[in-house]
C-alpha cells in the first residue's frame, strides 16, 4: 500500500499514544531508536513527549506515515538550536513499523523528508546511525554518505560498544 505523508499532524492523544506504541515495537524488534530492547512505552512515553514538546513549539518537525490513520513510518526532523547551524536540520528516531518494512516505506519517508528539507530552504540533512544494522548501506543508498564516526560512542550492553555514524544529504 502506498503511504500517505503529513507533515506535523496534530498530535492527538490517539496519535501520541500510536506513535509511542511503534516506538515499542520497532525498539522491541531491534531497531535503533534511541533504546535497548526490551523496552516498554512507560519507559519510551517520556522520551516521546519532550520529542513532542520540540514539535509543539514549532522548532521541530514530525513527519509521518500512515496506512490509512495508522502510523507506519515516522521521523523528527530537529533544528539544531544554534544559530550557525540553521540551515540544515538533524532527522531523529527514524523508524518503520516490523510489519511494514520491505515495502519502501523507509525509502519513501527519507524522499519525503528530503523533499520537505528542500521545501524548507536547507542544505541538507544529517542522520546518526548506531552501526552493526548495516543501515549506512541504506542510507549511502539514499543518496547519504559518511561524514563523521565515534568510535564505540553508543553503549548497548556491557562490553558491547558501537561506532555512531553521521551521515550527510546534501540538499544544494
Amino acid at each position: 500500500m502506498t503511504l500517505s505523508f503529513v507533515l506535523d499532524p496534530p498530535l492527538t492523544a490517539t496519535l501520541r499514544a500510536r506513535i509511542v506504541d511503534l516506538w515499542a515495537e520497532v525498539t522491541n524488534a531491534g531497531g535503533a531508536v534511541g533504546f535497548v530492547a526490551p523496552v516498554t512505552v512507560d519507559e519510551v512515553r517520556p522520551v516521546a513527549e519532550a520529542a513532542f514538546a520540540g514539535v509543539g513549539s514549532g522548532l521541530d518537525r514530525l513527519l509521518v506515515g500512515l496506512d490509512g490513520d495508522r502510523p507506519v513510518a515516522l521521523l523528527f526532523v530537529t533544528d539544531n538550536r544554534f544559530e550557525l547551524k540553521a540551515h540544515w536540520r538533524v532527522l531523529k528516531r527514524v523508524m518503520v513499523a516490523p510489519g511494514s518494512q520491505g515495502r519502501g516505506h523507509g525509502v519513501a519517508l527519507m524522499r519525503e523528508a528530503a523533499a520537505v528539507g528542500r521545501k524548507m530552504g536547507l542544505d541538507g540533512l544529517q542522520v546518526t546511525l548506531r552501526d552493526g544494522h548495516g543501515l549506512d548501506a541504506f542510507y549511502r543508498g539514499l543518496g547519504y554518505r559518511e561524514v563523521g564516526r565515534i568510535p564505540g560512542a553508543l553503549r548497548v550492553a556491557p562490553g558491547d560498544h558501537r561506532d555512531e555514524v553521521l551521515m550527510w544529504l546534501d540538499l544544494r
